[in-house]
């Protein structure tokens, strides 16, 4: 009885771990949060290198400022995020000179928030009453 519950104890563990690691981003790899529920991806770091999220942070900046905790919230439709990265996985090199403006025209077929005059979330602040909290809280990076 013991070895079976020793077996099944370490079943969990392993379950565990993988789900922790399938959380942590891997080496080359940073976690951003998106639209006003903040869904999570995972994007490579040499995406911010290209001229669409240099747009992207800097709609950032203008939206939350310099956030000094948590993640980095991208303030756009959740769509309009998994559309560009889709696009990006696909043909970096080919797709990765385009600008803000020039994928928002790309992707015109998406359907636009009445509250909002563009793809991106006006409504969504720090202030919001969804606190975000980081997923490792007390890691320093």
């Amino acid at each position: 009885m013991k070895t079976g519950n020793k077996i099944s104890q370490i079943v969990r563990l392993k379950q565990v771990v993988q789900r922790w690691r399938r959380r942590v981003p891997s080496a080359g790899s940073l976690a951003v949060y998106v639209g006003a529920e903040h869904r999570r991806f995972v994007i490579p770091t040499r995406y911010l290198n290209l001229p669409v999220f240099v747009s992207l942070l800097n709609k950032a900046e203008e939206e939350y400022g310099f956030q000094t905790t948590g993640g980095l919230v991208i303030p756009c439709d959740v769509d309009f995020f998994k559309k560009l990265v889709s696009v990006l996985e696909r043909d970096e090199r080919g797709f990765g000179s385009l600008d803000l403006d020039e994928f928002m025209e790309m992707f015109s077929d998406l359907t636009v928030d009445s509250s909002s005059s563009s793809l991106f979330c006006k409504n969504a602040t720090i202030s919001d009453n969804r606190s975000f909290t980081p997923l490792l809280q007390k890691t320093k990076v």
